[in-house]
């Protein structure tokens, strides 16, 4: 294993190779009328349902892509890390 593949930055240790991690992407829609996203508590149930197995948010970044599709408009798309809790 190299040593990029073996360091985790948030502990600043090096991990042994026990950590598991899940990465999910959450695509924000939204709503036809009005603002905000009518789907941005799909991100807090997936936490929490993240958090009953075991496992803890460790990076949340997000991006805006446009759509030129039906109703166009920009997407925002959450890419959620977690990290298994030992």
């Amino acid at each position: 294993m190299g040593i990029m593949n073996s360091f985790n930055d948030e502990a600043g240790k090096f991990n042994n190779g026990r950590g598991q991690y899940r990465v999910m992407q959450v695509v924000l829609r939204e709503k036809f009328v009005g603002k905000g996203s009518k789907n941005f508590s799909e991100i807090e149930d997936i936490c929490n349902k993240q958090f009953a197995e075991g496992y803890r948010l460790h990076t949340f970044a997000q991006s805006t892509a446009g759509s030129s599709g039906f109703g166009g408009g920009d997407r925002t798309v959450c890419n959620l890390v977690f990290e298994k809790i030992n």
